[in-house]
């Protein structure tokens, strides 16, 4: 058996990043609960099917891409919509700046829901997971042409929708 199958390595791997895929599971799905059962799902089929990651250098990339998967099938199965869980403000200089903050991240949430699912997608694990446009593209099983246009895209339909009076 190679390294990157073997069960300490799954160890190792979950130890290391189980924050990061619980943050890309969260920009998906933006349910706190749903993100958790995600990433264990992720990381217990990964254990299930370690035999097939023969290289230790992909694990963390078989592992993003069950979690985005597995995202997509509990956003699926979701007949009524996302619903926002009600988070602390954060300690900021004045009530009027988190207010107006606040606003603004409801605005792009929203926004971001608007987006096609693939738009969505890239533009969550291009720039608030902050991997390149070569991991987007391997992590979503597509080209690195598609990945730039869902990109280009996507912020174009952002920036239409920030602009519109809320």
């Amino acid at each position: 058996m190679a390294e990157g199958t073997t069960v300490d390595h799954l160890t190792e791997t979950y130890r290391a990043h189980y924050r990061s895929l619980l943050g890309l599971a969260a920009l998906l799905l933006d349910d706190t609960a749903s993100c958790e059962d995600v990433v264990q799902e992720a990381f217990i089929r990964v254990h299930s099917a370690r035999n097939r990651v023969r290289d230790p250098e992909k694990t963390l990339a078989y592992l993003r891409q069950t979690v985005v998967n597995l995202s997509r099938s509990a956003l699926r199965r979701r007949i009524l919509g996302l619903k926002l869980l009600s988070k602390p403000m954060p300690d900021m200089a004045s009530a009027e700046e988190g207010a107006y903050e606040q606003l603004e991240r409801d605005q792009l949430i929203k926004a971001m829901r608007g987006l096609q699912r693939r738009q969505r997608e890239v533009l969550v694990l291009r720039y608030f997971a902050d991997m390149t446009e070569a991991q987007v593209a391997e992590t979503l099983g597509l080209s690195l042409g598609s990945v730039k246009a869902y990109g280009s895209r996507g912020i174009a339909a952002l920036r239409i929708a920030m602009e519109a009076p809320v």
